[in-house]
């Protein structure tokens, strides 16, 4: 293979690898949260704002990848 095929392919699979776990953990998330407020309509406020910002730590995670699969292409 060529060197340029390879880093390709390797920010390929950076991001890929990289946006799995931030898609199923913001899943997840959303998924407690829906059974939260099923359980506790009176708590939205707090339930919503924990869930934002989980998911806005959960989306930073894919954000890096996403920076680590453009070095990749670029840099390397």
């Amino acid at each position: 293979m060529e060197p340029e095929s390879i880093k390709l392919l390797a920010a390929a699979i950076a991001i890929g690898a990289g946006a799995l776990g931030p898609g199923l953990g913001i899943g997840m998330l959303g998924y407690g949260a829906m059974q939260a407020l099923g359980r506790n309509p009176e708590a939205r406020g707090p339930i919503m704002t924990n869930m934002i910002l989980a998911i806005a730590f959960a989306e930073a995670i894919a954000i890096y990848a996403l920076i680590v699969a453009i070095m990749l292409i670029f840099i390397a």
